[in-house]
């Protein structure tokens, strides 16, 4: 299991949080994803370390920028 810290731009509601959380969840390999909406910081457990490139599409799918891309 691997534990990843992503930040996310541009989140304001709860909205924002269940749009980016379901976004990186459709990831193969990702186990849960946990948003604090107040800081940006997302954080992914998953099977193995994943794709940058991945997760900053799920990102940019869900509306918003992931910025440690």
């Amino acid at each position: 299991m691997t534990t990843a810290i992503y930040q996310v731009k541009g989140m304001t509601c709860g909205h924002c949080v269940s749009s980016v959380s379901t976004e990186i969840s459709g990831i193969a390999g990702v186990r849960d994803v946990q948003v604090d909406l107040a800081s940006g910081q997302v954080t992914v457990d998953s099977e193995a370390p994943l794709d940058p490139a991945a997760v900053a599409a799920a990102v940019d799918e869900a509306g918003y920028e992931l910025v440690n891309a």
